[in-house]
């Protein structure tokens, strides 16, 4: 593409919006943008960002839910699940290696699965 296009985040729809913004700020660090009642906030960690839209859940079930997952990075795999882990953080699965990347996942409050990898994106295979 001649003209630059740049990937800001995405949205997802939520069940209460109330709820997932303690759930991504209180358990993630992520930090409110805006927030238009209990209708919608954007959700910023980092240079990304998060529209939680509120919305009907029982028209995508649990099982479509599952399968999509929010994906970030840290330097520091080990440490961050020990300091999640004191904040009460339930895992889905612990630190593990695979063959493209050392991660853990956890789920946010609707069920999406949201992944810790360590590295850069792309360039985080484990040691």
């Amino acid at each position: 593409m001649a003209v630059p296009v740049r990937f800001e985040g995405f949205s997802i729809r939520v069940s209460n919006v109330a709820r997932s913004v303690a759930f991504y700020c209180d358990q993630l660090g992520f930090t409110v943008e805006q927030q238009h009642g209990t209708s919608f906030a954007l959700m910023r960690l980092g240079e990304g960002t998060i529209g939680l839209l509120h919305g009907d859940l029982s028209r995508w079930p649990a099982e479509a839910r599952n399968q999509m997952h929010i994906e970030l990075t840290t330097d520091d795999l080990d440490g961050l699940y020990a300091e999640l882990q004191a904040k009460g953080v339930q895992f889905t699965e612990p630190p593990h290696d695979a063959p493209w990347e050392r991660s853990m996942t956890i789920r946010d409050p609707d069920g999406y699965q949201v992944e810790f990898a360590q590295g850069l994106r792309g360039q985080n295979s484990p040691t």
